[in-house]
Formats: C-alpha cells, structure tokens, sequence
C-alpha cells in the first residue's frame, strides 16, 4: 500500500483546490497507489484555519508534521511547495516521496527579500483597509494568472472571495516569499525521489523549476504544456500523474 499523501495548497487557496487532482487520482484505478489515504488541510490564515495565530514557517512546518501519518508523500503547489521544503527538510526520514509545483526555495538576496517583505506587508495593509473582493480583483489580475480559461478563473477567484482578510493578511507578512527562509543551498540534503513541475506558459517558474531539478539529488522536472501557474486547476490530471 502506498504512503498516504499530504497537499499543500497556494495562498488565498484552501484544501478544496487540490478537488480536481484528487479526482483524476481516484478515477485512475490502475495507478501505483490508487485508493490511498490523500489528506489536503487547510493552511494557517486559509480557510478553517483562518484564525490560527502565529503564521510563520516553524508553526507551518509543525502543522504539518502534526496531522501527518508517520511515512507519507508530500505535494505543494506554490506556497505549499515553499511549505513543502521546510517540511522535507525538517523531518526527511518520515518522508517517502516529494512534489513541489510552480514552487520556489526562496528569494536569495537579502536586498531583494527585503524589498518583497516591504511589499507583501503594503499588499496586507491594503487588504485589511480594502476588503475581500479589492484584493481578490488585484490578486486575479497578475501575469501570473493571465493565461488561465474563464472556468479556471472563475473558480480560483470564488475560493479567494471566500478568504477571511486578516488571515490572508498575517499570512503575507508571516510566509510571504520574502519572510520564509531560502533554503537554495541545502537542496542536497534532500534525498527522496522528487518531482519538480511548472507550466509552460509560467516562464519564471519554469526557470525556478529547472534550478530546483538541478539541485535535487533525485529529481525529475515535468514541463506541462500549454498551461501556466496554477497547475492544480489548470491541468489536474498532470499534477495527478506525477502524484
């Protein structure tokens, strides 16, 4: 029997995102591993767990090892795939496999860390003073989202509209990109079988992908054609058959 899986959704996302991948895994009865135990919380400042106080990467990586099985596969898309690191790195021998999409390992430069945190911190200001529905409009708009279908968007935006602001707010400041520790340099320390995937039209992570590849002891780097950053709804049965 395979390791029950962990998914680590993206930010302004719940469990709920990863609804379509699980749904591909379940109707491939034939797949290594199909019936398996498949668990997809809700991340501090998201959902449920909108309230829950601090957000930072140690309380994350503690969330996260707490709900897990002793031996368990771990999947992050975005957020969750910085998310992912942190834990693979934290507790590496209760960890079987490992799949980071559209992820990162961090912002290196301490200028440029520094001048994202200013950022996610003026972008929380915003969203605290503005509300839900300026901010989820704002957040729809960037490149990153631009090439996704109508049915895709629409989606994606309804689960934002549903986002609490102060949770989403905390979240910028405590596990923004430029709060959570880079972890670039110690990719090695990573020994499981992992799958790295981007989207072809998601021109920087496909970069980021092809470096977080390179620096994994064991990895295979998946480019999925014709789709961009937020793989878990734009080609779930991709994401599914690197699960």
């Amino acid at each position: 029997m395979a390791a029950p899986l962990v998914l680590l959704h993206g930010f302004t996302q719940t469990g709920a995102a990863w609804d379509a991948v699980r749904a591909a895994l379940a109707s491939d009865r034939a797949a290594p591993g199909a019936g398996r135990a498949v668990l997809a919380p809700d991340l501090r400042g998201h959902g449920r767990e909108h309230a829950r106080r601090p957000i930072d990467t140690a309380a994350l990586v503690a969330d996260v090892l707490d709900l897990a099985p002793p031996r368990f596969a771990l999947a992050g898309y975005s957020m969750g795939g910085r998310l992912a690191l942190h834990v693979a790195l934290a507790a590496p021998e209760r960890l079987e496999r490992l799949t980071l999409v559209s992820a990162t390992a961090g912002i290196e430069d301490p200028r440029e860390a520094s001048a994202r945190r200013r950022a996610d911190r003026r972008l929380a200001d915003d969203l605290e003073r503005d509300g839900i529905e300026a901010f989820a409009e704002r957040w729809a708009a960037l490149a990153l989202f631009a090439s996704q279908a109508p049915e895709v968007r629409a989606r994606a935006q309804a689960e934002r509209l549903r986002q609490d602001p102060a949770g989403l707010a905390a979240s910028l400041r405590g596990f923004g990109t430029g709060a959570m520790p880079p972890v670039w340099d110690r990719l090695t320390e990573i020994a499981v079988p992992t799958s790295v995937l981007a989207g072809a039209l998601d021109r920087k992570f496909v970069a980021l992908g092809q470096r977080l590849a390179g620096g994994l002891a064991r990895s295979t780097l998946t480019i999925v054609p014709a789709a961009g950053h937020a793989l878990p709804l734009e080609a779930p049965r991709a994401v599914a058959a690197a699960l």
